[in-house]
């Protein structure tokens, strides 16, 4: 781990004891302050000098092409250091008999600052009125690539940021050579499934926080008072006080849902009352980077009751061993299909209904990132992402479900939601999972 990234990693070590402080005695925090200088710059050459190589040798391609530009730009620009694109610029990463290479074909007034932030190898500097995408087209036939990736995609919108007049121009201009484009999608898909060892630790504070969060919220509820929406409107104030941003789109962070099945939706003025099943699906972004996406769940006590009733409980317990079926069955070498079908079997077995969510997904850049869609063994034809195999360093959001009709005829999920890291001999929470059901009295 490299040295710029130790007081980042010190400081997450003192900010577990801020995780429960209360709205009423907390004031508005300053981001630059209490998290420290953003990571992301270090992180992002280690990622493009450690995994980009293994990722196009996995994908075999020998160059990869992103063309940048302003106001419309690729969605890989800021993996690549082509965030601040003006005028178009053409960077390239390429595998030779040397090695790794990066060289970047950039407007001359934007060279110099692009070259100062010490991430690739070599910046060139067009000058007025010439072509970047020309430039790089000459390298490449000088080179004689055999596979060049280019960021278009059916498949992936990560990968598919190259525009369709931009795709056109580089062909022509390849002329024969056009032949040897190849979709991204591989490359990208692997380089951008792993997390780099520091990734992993800020997923952590955030999951971290995001848990610790939720338990403070079911705190706040007054049966018969309370709201799914002022609860949600408690988690907005702390996303605002920990100067963090939403893990997906704002309206529907946080989903919190004390009726019947939603989906992904907003946060209604529901009341909350004694008998409710209650679910938070919460999510916050680090550093603007780095995402996280847990669920906790509660049971609001009827007049009478100190615990759930056996049916409740039984429900929770079912969720909570297919969570822990998934979690045993994510290991390197398994596919995301054989993860799914390990909490399905448990599902079928506790007679739930069906439920259509996957069991899992990636997470990381954002809520849904790329890599192995934990779904699929309910289907005859699973998506190919479900056949990926998971791999050391990949990180997952995933459930344990249990479905249930209500008497009023609706149905209800709970869906025990937690966050893990596959390692090399299997796959750890990245906090403690949830254990019991949270009571409301």
């Amino acid at each position: 781990m490299t040295k710029n990234l130790l007081p980042f990693l010190t400081l997450i070590a003192l900010l577990g004891a801020c995780q429960t402080t209360s709205v009423e005695n907390e004031s508005a925090i300053n981001p630059e302050t209490y998290w420290g200088e953003n990571p992301w710059p270090e992180i992002r050459k280690q990622r493009i000098n450690e995994l980009l190589p293994q990722a196009m040798m996995a994908a075999k391609v020998d160059c990869w092409i992103v063309i940048c530009r302003e106001n419309n730009n690729d969605p890989m620009a800021d993996h690549v250091g082509g965030e601040n694109a003006g005028g178009t610029a053409a960077f390239m990463f390429y595998l030779d008999e040397q090695g790794f290479h990066s060289k970047v074909y950039s407007p001359s007034g934007e060279a110099t600052a692009l070259d100062e932030l010490d991430i690739h190898d070599e910046v060139v500097p067009v000058s007025r009125g010439s072509s970047a995408v020309q430039d790089a087209v000459n390298f490449i036939k000088e080179k004689g690539f055999n596979a060049i990736a280019i960021n278009s995609s059916t498949s992936n919108s990560t990968a598919d940021g190259l525009s369709y007049t931009q795709r056109m121009g580089l062909e022509e201009k390849l002329g024969r050579d056009a032949r040897k484009l190849v979709s991204s999608t591989e490359l990208i898909y692997e380089w951008l499934s792993i997390k780099l060892p520091a990734e992993v630790e800020i997923l952590t504070k955030a999951a971290e926080l995001t848990a610790a969060w939720q338990v403070e919220a079911y705190k706040q509820i007054v049966p018969g008072v309370s709201t799914d929406k002022d609860i949600a409107k408690y988690l907005k104030q702390k996303i605002a006080e920990y100067g963090v941003t939403d893990g997906w789109a704002p309206d529907q962070n946080p989903n919190v849902n004390s009726g019947p099945d939603r989906g992904h939706s907003h946060a209604t003025d529901k009341v909350i009352m004694p008998g409710d099943v209650i679910q938070i699906d919460f999510g916050i972004k680090l550093y603007d980077r780095w995402v996280s996406d847990i669920q906790r769940f509660a049971y609001v006590l009827k007049e009478g009751e100190d615990k759930a009733p056996e049916d409740i409980q039984f429900y929770w317990d079912s969720g909570k061993a297919g969570n822990r079926a998934a979690l045993a069955a994510m290991k390197p070498g398994a596919k995301g299909v054989d993860v799914d079908k390990a909490q399905r079997d448990l599902m079928e077995k506790a007679g739930s209904i069906y439920v259509p969510w996957s069991t899992g997904h990636p997470v990381g850049y954002v809520a849904h990132d790329v890599g192995p869609n934990l779904g699929g063994s309910q289907s005859k034809t699973p998506r190919a992402s479900a056949q990926k195999l998971l791999k050391e360093g990949m990180t997952f959001a995933f459930d344990g479900f249990h479905g249930w009709k209500r008497e009023d005829g609706t149905e209800k999920t709970i869906s025990v939601e937690e966050m893990a890291v596959v390692t090399a001999n299997g796959a750890r929470y990245l906090v403690a999972p949830q254990e019991e059901l949270i009571l409301i009295k």
